[in-house]
C-alpha cells in the first residue's frame, strides 16, 4: 500500500554525546572490567529519534539544547548531515552538552548512565520554538530525558494546535507516581510498562505500544490487542533499537500509515538497528530495510513488500 506524506515529524528531546566501551561482561557493583577502545558517538534519545525518522525520509525538526562546547557543535553538525532541521536547537553557554556513558557486553546488552548537561535547562524558550510553525498534521515526539515540566508543557503546546503526540516514556522513573498525560500514543519497553503499569498508561494514551525486544511488540488500542511478530537478526548492540523504532513509527504516521502499519515498520527498524554497533550509526536507512527484510519505502510514503 502507498501513503502520501501528510505531516512533518517534530522531536522535542535530548541531545547527547555517547561515550561507549565494549566489554566481555557487564561489571557488577564494585567491580572493574577491562574494555575495548572508547568510542565517541552522537546520541540522546531525542536526537536519535529525529535522525531515525529523517533517514527514512521524513521532514524532521529538532527542538532541544546543547552546550557551548566542542561536543555541542559536533552534535548539531551530525544532525544536519542526517537531514534534520536544527534551527530549533539552542546553544547554552552556561552548560556542557549532555553525555551518556554506555557499556556494552558481548551479547549486545548494555548499561547506560546519562549526564544531562544542557538538556536540564530546556524550558519555556524551547517550548516557544516547538510551537512556532507547528501544524495539526505534524507528529510530535517527546521522551523523558528532559525536565518533566518541560515535557508536559511541550505536550500541551502540541495538543493546543491539534498535532499528534508520541510519548516514549523513557526513562520511566521520571513519570513514576504521576498521571500519564493525555496523548495519542505511548511507547514503552516491557520494564517501563511494568514500572508505570500498563493499565495506567492505557488510561492516558489513546494507544499503547509495548516493545518486547527480540519477541516483537504489542499494540493496545481501545479494546483491541495486536501482536507484532519479531524479525530475527543477529544482535550486535541493542543500544539504538528503541530509538530506531520510535523514529520509524513517527515517520510512518506522518506519512499517513495506520498505527499497526507504523509499529510493524518500527519493529523492522529496531531489528535492523541491533545489527550494528552504536545508537546513531545503527539507525537504518531505506536500503538497510530493503536488504534485510525486503521492505521498500517509497519517496512519498511506505510500501512493505516482504
Amino acid at each position: 500500500m502507498q501513503y502520501l506524506r501528510v505531516g512533518a515529524v517534530v522531536v522535542f528531546g535530548s541531545i547527547n554525546m555517547d561515550l561507549v566501551v565494549r566489554v566481555t561482561e557487564l561489571p557488577r557493583p564494585g567491580a572493574t572490567v577491562l574494555g575495548d577502545r572508547l568510542l565517541t558517538i552522537h546520541g540522546g534519545k531525542g536526537a536519535n529519534q529525529a535522525a531515525a525518522a529523517a533517514r527514512l525520509g521524513a521532514a524532521v525538526r529538532m527542538i532541544g539544547r546543547v552546550g557551548g562546547d566542542a561536543f555541542g557543535a559536533e552534535l548539531i553538525a551530525g544532525l544536519k548531515e542526517d537531514g534534520v532541521d536544527t534551527s530549533g536547537i539552542s546553544v547554552d553557554q552556561a552548560q556542557p552538552s549532555g553525555a551518556a556513558l554506555i557499556v556494552i557486553d558481548g551479547s549486545g546488552q548494555n548499561m547506560i548512565t546519562v549526564a544531562p548537561g544542557a538538556n536540564s535547562s530546556v524550558g519555556e524558550e524551547d517550548i516557544a520554538r516547538l510551537r512556532r510553525g507547528l501544524r495539526p498534521e505534524d507528529v510530535v515526539v517527546v521522551q523523558l530525558e528532559l525536565p518533566i515540566q518541560a515535557v508536559m508543557s511541550g505536550i500541551e503546546a502540541a495538543r493546543s494546535v491539534g498535532a499528534r503526540v508520541i510519548l516514549n516514556a523513557s526513562p520511566s522513573s521520571a513519570l513514576a507516581g504521576m498521571p500519564v498525560p493525555v496523548i495519542e500514543i505511548a511507547i514503552v519497553n516491557q520494564g517501563e510498562a511494568e514500572e508505570l503499569r500498563t493499565e495506567n498508561l492505557r488510561r492516558g494514551a489513546g494507544a499503547l505500544v509495548v516493545t518486547l525486544g527480540a519477541e516483537g511488540s504489542i499494540v493496545y488500542e481501545k479494546d483491541r490487542e495486536t501482536r507484532i511478530e519479531p524479525l530475527v537478526v543477529e544482535a550486535v548492540d541493542a543500544t539504538g533499537a528503541g530509538d530506531a523504532l520510535v523514529g520509524a513509527v513517527a515517520f510512518s504516521l506522518a506519512a499517513g500509515s495506520s498505527l499497526i502499519e507504523a509499529v510493524t515498520l518500527g519493529g523492522a527498524a529496531g531489528a535492523a538497528a541491533v545489527t550494528k554497533l552504536g545508537a546513531r550509526p545503527s539507525l537504518p536507512r531505506p536500503e538497510d530495510l530493503k536488504r534485510l527484510f525486503d521492505i521498500e519505502l517509497g519517496q512519498r510514503g511506505t510500501r512493505i513488500t516482504s
